[in-house]
């Protein structure tokens, strides 16, 4: 093992959208900081070599080969796995790990993570979504509530830029926001509509990470108005969509504090037998091998929610023989997701003289009307609503090459409405996360088993969405209207969460209501593992604001010598 005295402040094991809010903090604070990144350095603008491809330069005009998609059955599942961003994610060959139940590991090792491939939809979770857990008895309850937070996402919408209305949905707290992306005639009807029937739905402009008026304070990061490409899972060389490349990792280098390492795999936290601290990390050199260790008076935790499980679990000591912090025996159970099965659509008549102007980088949603307040169903907690309103472009032909096929594409024909559910999943013990005892990856690490599947409440909630989504597009008037489920694997929707969750009790979770390992202080997790339940909201949100809550809050402890 390569023997270095390597001293700094503060370890950040990540530089994805938590990781890179972390490390503004400490940074901004005048903390010696060591960022530490799996995969590939990725520098802004000049790393994203497919920003300004069209479509015909790329050699299958942006779609996969069949020899990619054999190689690649599980990343190639992804939306944004395509030639003009496949590399930003991780291929199948390079992230072994043991599927004990199908799950779909999608990952991206690189500086910056899946900040650069993230949907960019950002919404606040609500009371209702941090009581839930303690009002229905389902896992544990939260440490916290929205009041604790609140402050901490208005901190970070007003840095990373955000698009929105002011709506007043209870359910789904108004923020900071920048002014909101159109919607169309069609979306404008239906938000209309909507409520006159159905006065507890209500049809808003997607909350999105998008520039569309720079501030002040974009303009000091070097970021410009979105450009309404939707090309983002490129890397967007304007910085119109928040990404850790764009904003947060420039930020903190810009202090002179920043020092980071790619190509550096995390092998374990170091724990310390005599103070009962973390003391530093175990890094592997991706390219060489070479083992080296680095100290630090605090550690956050920012790998990814499967990732950071995987490090706790390797992270043993004679203290903790089941994993950093496990006294609980919780480590790695109660792992959550978002159920995406359900899909509804049709088309819709009228409308004929409308149109719409460009792209947009977010759509309509509505908001979570199952079970806010009280039970209501028999299924527990809910779904969020996304949908849009399209114009469909070409007359279906034969022919789908020359001339006819052509022309085609000049005429434009009728409305299209699409819906998809975005649902909570009940945390269970039984959907967890574990080290195999007898295969290692690569690196001599051992590998992950995913061992988690949807239930009869996922099914529940899938099938209430049908029928629901379905009336709501009948009312509105939309024709041959259809279903579908899209039998995804758990994995795929990319919003793992849990394993390593938040709670009031050190004997039923890991770590406390500042994100703090229970039992060491000086480790913070502040990714998708310490998510105690899952909302029904997009997260990473949630994610930076507890990152920056609890690196506030490590400032304070340290300054109090309490760390």
């Amino acid at each position: 093992m390569k023997s270095e005295t390597n001293q700094f402040d503060v370890i950040i094991i990540g530089s994805g959208i938590s990781g890179g809010w972390a490390a503004k903090e400490f940074c901004e604070k005048g903390f010696k900081t060591l960022v530490l990144e799996r995969g590939r350095d990725v520098k802004h603008i000049k790393d994203y070599p497919t920003a300004f491809t069209d479509p015909w330069q790329f050699e299958h005009h942006n779609a996969l080969s069949t020899k990619l998609r054999e190689e690649n059955p599980i990343a190639s599942k992804c939306y944004a796995f395509k030639e003009d961003a496949m590399h930003f994610f991780t291929k199948d060959k390079d992230q072994e790990y043991i599927q004990e139940h199908p799950f779909d590991w999608i990952r991206s090792y690189q500086v910056g993570g899946k900040s650069l491939t993230w949907a960019r939809q950002v919404q606040r979770w609500s009371d209702f979504d941090f009581s839930g857990p303690a009002r229905d008895g389902f896992a544990v309850d939260w440490p916290i509530r929205y009041a604790d937070i609140a402050p901490w996402y208005s901190y970070v919408e007003k840095f990373i830029g955000v698009s929105g209305n002011r709506d007043g949905n209870s359910a789904m707290p108004d923020g900071e926001f920048l002014p909101a992306f159109d919607l169309n005639a069609v979306e404008r009807m239906i938000q209309q509509k909507i409520p006159q029937k159905y006065p507890d739905r209500q049809v808003i402009s997607g909350r999105c990470a998008h520039i569309s008026s720079p501030q002040p304070i974009h303009i000091q990061q070097g970021r410009t108005p979105c450009q309404n490409r939707t090309m983002c899972q490129r890397g967007c060389p304007f910085g119109g969509y928040f990404s850790s490349n764009a904003s947060t990792l420039p930020w903190a280098e810009k202090t002179g504090n920043l020092t980071l390492k790619s190509q550096s795999i995390v092998e374990s936290i170091l724990f310390d037998e005599i103070t009962q601290k973390a003391s530093g990390v175990r890094v592997i050199d991706a390219e060489t091998m070479e083992t080296t260790e680095y100290k630090a008076k605090i550690i956050f935790l920012n790998a990814s929610a499967l990732a950071s499980n995987l490090i706790l679990m390797n992270s043993k000591s004679s203290r903790f023989p089941n994993g950093l912090g496990n006294d609980s025996g919780t480590l790695g159970k109660f792992v959550a997701f978002h159920n995406y099965l359900g899909s509804v659509g049709g088309s819709i008549e009228g409308f004929e003289d409308q149109y719409y102007f460009g792209r947009r980088p977010t759509q309509p949603l509505i908001p979570n009307f199952r079970n806010v307040k009280k039970q209501e169903t028999d299924f527990l907690r809910g779904y969020a609503s996304f949908f849009s309103a399209y114009r469909r472009r070409g007359i279906a032909t034969d022919q789908q090459v020359g001339g006819e096929f052509k022309d085609s594409l000049l005429e434009v024909g009728g409305w299209g409405v699409g819906m998809m559910m975005q649902g909570e999943t009940i945390p269970k013990e039984s959907n967890h996360v574990r080290l195999s005892a007898d295969r290692k990856d690569k690196y001599g690490m051992p590998q992950l088993i995913t061992s988690v599947q949807y239930d009869d409440n996922d099914q529940k909630s899938m099938e209430d969405f049908i029928v629901q989504a379905s009336e709501m597009l009948e009312y509105i008037g939309v024709k041959d209207i259809y279903s579908h489920n899209t039998k995804q694997n758990p994995g795929l929707d990319i919003h793992e969460m849990g394993g390593a969750r938040m709670g009031l009790d050190p004997k039923t979770s890991i770590l406390n209501r500042w994100n703090q390992v229970h039992s060491c202080k000086n480790v913070f997790v502040t990714d998708g593992a310490s998510m105690t339940s899952t909302g029904t909201q997009n997260p990473s949100l949630t994610f930076m604001a507890l990152t920056a809550r609890a690196a506030n809050y490590a400032i304070e402890e340290m300054k109090k010598g309490n760390l």
